[in-house]
């Protein structure tokens, strides 16, 4: 289940109950570092869901144990899934359980503290041609490490409609910022929260994603 958001254009609100329970778990305080890992590779199996559904399929002639039959597979571009580290590792984590033969590449970055704005470390890519492109991030706050992360893959050559961005909770600032940059490219989400505080942190949110999976 997933509907479009009526304030923002080209975003994908995934508003699957199981989502939203296991969001709601996540935000809580007390949750454990192993349990937000999991909930969030749960959330990102789930999330794949919604971004496939668009993938195309063809025939093929399959045979089971009792008789012969036409299936569908999937067809056309193969998948790349690209996390933002270090957070974006145990989301993307999900998505390659689903899509396990997809290649993975890695974007680094980190927000300078001072600037707030994204610091590239390392950038990891497999060839591109004839790809789709997952860019995965849990949190979209300020919009900058996304916006540049999209705009890695496309000064790699990937078109802007063969990316999708997944993120876990966003900040209205945060897809605006984004679309100024790169306004073709869906960004899915499971929940739009109200703002960012004067820290540049989501709110209600869930706190800092990468120091709740890693404990740092």
């Amino acid at each position: 289940m997933a509907r479009e958001s009526k304030k923002f254009p080209n975003l994908i609100i995934v508003d699957h109950p199981l989502v939203q329970h296991k969001l709601t778990l996540m935000r809580m305080k007390t949750t454990t570092r192993g349990d937000f890992r999991q909930l969030l590779k749960e959330i990102g199996m789930l999330m794949t869901y919604e971004l496939t559904r668009d993938y195309k399929t063809h025939s093929v002639n399959i045979e089971t144990p009792v008789a012969k039959m036409k299936g569908e597979v999937l067809s056309g571009k193969k998948t790349t899934v690209v996390p933002i580290l270090r957070a974006g590792l145990a989301m993307a984590d999900g998505v390659m359980e689903i899509m396990p033969r997809a290649r993975m590449g890695q974007i680094g970055l980190y927000r300078d503290q001072e600037t707030r704005r994204p610091v590239e470390y390392m950038v990891k890519l497999p060839p591109v041609e004839n790809r789709r492109f997952i860019l995965v991030d849990p949190m979209l706050a300020t919009g900058g490490s996304a916006a540049h992360a999209a705009r890695i893959l496309t000064t790699h050559g990937v078109a802007p409609h063969d990316i999708q961005f997944m993120a876990l909770v966003s900040a209205p600032e945060g897809v605006r910022e984004f679309h100024t940059k790169h306004p073709d490219i869906v960004v899915y989400t499971a929940a739009l929260d109200e703002k960012l505080n004067e820290k540049a942190y989501i709110v209600p949110g869930l706190g800092d994603a990468g120091d709740r999976i890693y404990g740092t």
